[in-house]
């Protein structure tokens, strides 16, 4: 991926506030310090019920290849970092341990998908890097699994290319989207690095090029046939362009022996032309050819044609996919929640003059419940590093901010969702394939009740907390209040 990697793996992808506070750290008596931070985000996109987790290959290359270069080294002095930090730049070597939730994992508001322990300069370096990677994937491969839901089955293909906001961004959102369950791509890149399964399809300038749309097809017949796929609504769809090619298919493929690939239509009332085109191919002897559709496509637009009977094999996406139109941010946050003190964990709290924005503190592992009969998730519980969930017995999940709203669970197991990466700045982690990290998430996605995976008013899934951790957030809460309150 050295295409579209080296600019990505720069440390130089960050904020100079980011360099100035490591200079700081490291300049003082904080430079030793460990500290504990975590990567969340507190909304899901499009109000949806929750996320998908993606991005962390591309954090584990960025991880595994920092090293800051002479010019880097050059350009900093100019800002004015200081001497022995640069020198400490200059033989940068990572050490921190890392640990996150994998790839494809459904992912909910306000729990750590990664978690960052280690020197205080390091883990405060990392962190514009880490928000960038995880904030986009997350956003697409979020964005492209409602699509795929809304479809029923019916192919998704992204075709975000061209509308993607820079080429890192149309790499890796491919990436993302295949993780969500697009299973195919318009972009050279991802097929040729990632091994997803490529496609393509007329443009209308092949149409405008030659005299007749009868003669452009034939010549791209011609050309390709064995992936012919034309575009029919260059004119007049059903009175030009499905006729054009069905006499196109039969004076050019069928004397090879061969057969069109697909129509695609991209304009119009596709679930109405989509119909028309269906019948016209059946009766003129190709109900093998399937019909693609695309302009402007998301997911309420997919699901009202699905449910009108649009007979579409395969839904094209583009620019609402790749830039998540309709919600173009991840909300994702990285904040300090520990540091350590004499081999002793002190939780850190950041509180706001909006409760959203308090965070939870400590060094925490996240578990989620599964109901034993069903599958289903029941609900993921934060628990100090250390503390474990006994699902061989009954457990009380309770909402860390209304705590009289309380659910016994039982017949359940719990599962850790934290996975360790890196381990004292090595990997260690073993990388799944694209494909395994793909069914990966389409299997997590089905522990998922449907009323979490409403389009509207999802029902809130929980995420709470385990009773030693809320008694230690409810605590900093009233020493910092109380301390304002004081003063």
């Amino acid at each position: 991926m050295d295409c579209v990697s080296n600019m990505t793996r720069s440390p130089m992808i960050t904020e100079f506030y980011e360099i100035a506070a490591a200079d700081g750290y490291f300049n003082s008596d904080k430079k030793d310090t460990v500290a504990y931070f975590d990567l969340f985000f507190r909304k899901a996109p499009d109000k949806g019920g929750f996320a998908i987790m993606a991005g962390l290959s591309q954090v584990i290359d960025y991880l595994k290849n920092i090293k800051f270069g002479s010019d880097d080294l050059e350009f900093l002095r100019g800002k004015g970092v200081s001497e022995e930090f640069l020198e400490y730049l200059k033989n940068f070597k990572f050490s921190c341990d890392v640990w996150a939730v994998p790839e494809g994992t459904p992912i909910f508001p306000n729990e750590p998908v990664i978690k960052v322990r280690g020197p205080f300069v390091q883990a405060q370096l990392i962190e514009t890097a880490l928000l960038m990677f995880i904030n986009q994937q997350s956003l697409i491969a979020t964005k492209a699994n409602r699509l795929v839901r809304a479809s029923h089955g019916t192919v998704v293909a992204e075709y975000g290319t061209r509308r993607a906001q820079g080429s890192s961004q149309a790499v890796f959102g491919a990436r993302a989207a295949h993780i969500g369950g697009c299973s195919v791509t318009s972009g050279i890149i991802p097929e040729k690095e990632f091994g997803i399964s490529g496609v393509s399809t007329m443009i209308h300038s092949w149409v405008q090029m030659f005299d007749s749309e009868y003669e452009a097809f034939c010549e791209y017949a011609k050309r390709y046939p064995d992936d012919c796929t034309v575009v029919v609504d260059t004119y007049d769809t059903i009175r030009s362009g499905i006729p054009n090619a069905i006499r196109a298919f039969n004076d050019v493929l069928v004397p090879m022996g061969k057969r069109p690939n697909s129509i695609r239509i991209d304009s119009g009332d596709i679930t109405y032309l989509s119909k028309k085109a269906r019948r016209m191919l059946d009766e003129a002897g190709f109900p093998d050819c399937d019909i693609m559709a695309s302009n402007s496509l998301d997911e309420f637009l997919i699901s009202d044609m699905v449910s009108q009977g649009a007979r579409v094999d395969c839904f094209i996406v583009g620019e609402r996919l790749i830039t998540s139109a309709s919600s173009p941010i991840f909300g994702g946050v990285y904040k300090l929640c520990a540091v350590e003190r004499d081999g002793e964990i002190i939780p850190k709290i950041n509180l706001s003059e909006n409760v959203s924005k308090i965070t939870i503190p400590s060094s925490k592992m996240l578990y989620r419940l599964f109901d034993m009969d069903s599958g289903k998730a029941i609900a993921d519980v934060l628990t100090l590093e250390g503390e474990s969930i006994d699902d061989s017995r009954p457990y009380v999940l309770f909402d860390p901010d209304y705590t009289w709203k309380r659910k016994e669970v039982e017949n359940f197991v719990a599962r850790p969702l934290l996975v360790k990466i890196f381990d004292n700045g090595e990997c260690v982690y073993d990388e799944p394939g694209l494909e395994q990290i793909r069914e990966y998430c389409s299997e997590q996605i089905d522990t998922l009740w449907d009323e979490v995976k409403r389009f509207e008013n999802p029902h809130k899934y929980y995420v709470d907390l385990s009773k030693e951790l809320w008694r230690i957030r409810n605590k900093l809460i009233e020493e910092h209040k109380g301390a304002i309150m004081i003063k």
